[in-house]
């Protein structure tokens, strides 16, 4: 990752979402590396320096959350799983691959929880 920034794998189904979230996550000192999921499943960018995967739960595509957490697991074992989602709480199914939830529309929560889980202080961020 370029200037030793760590690096946010973001996977998610909408565009504007991977737009949004890697906004936040660079400005908080993180390298965002976007992963567009389509209908016909999970393409992972080919790239070294995955700290972190931040992992929308609501995915349209071929493969269930957990399928797609098992995958996120077998290719970035040492990268924390960030769920995030509209529902009230970490789905039950999720809780063996996901080490951190936050809901949708908490952007303070989701750098806090990335920040703690990278062992990132906040007066660290580039």
């Amino acid at each position: 990752m370029k200037s030793g920034l760590p690096g946010v794998l973001i996977v998610d189904d909408d565009p504007d979402h991977l737009k949004i979230y890697g906004w936040i996550l660079e400005r908080a000192g993180m390298q965002p590396v976007p992963c567009l999921v389509s209908r016909n499943g999970l393409e992972l960018p080919e790239v070294d320096g995955i700290d972190l995967v931040v992992l929308d739960y609501m995915l349209h595509c071929g493969a269930t959350p957990v399928e797609v957490a098992q995958q996120l697991h077998r290719e970035y074992p040492q990268a924390p799983i960030v769920l995030l989602s509209d529902v009230q709480g970490l789905p039950e199914e999720m809780e063996p691959y996901v080490q951190a939830f936050v809901r949708k529309g908490n952007p303070e929560k989701l750098v806090a929880t990335a920040t703690s889980l990278l062992g990132v202080a906040e007066n660290d961020k580039a």
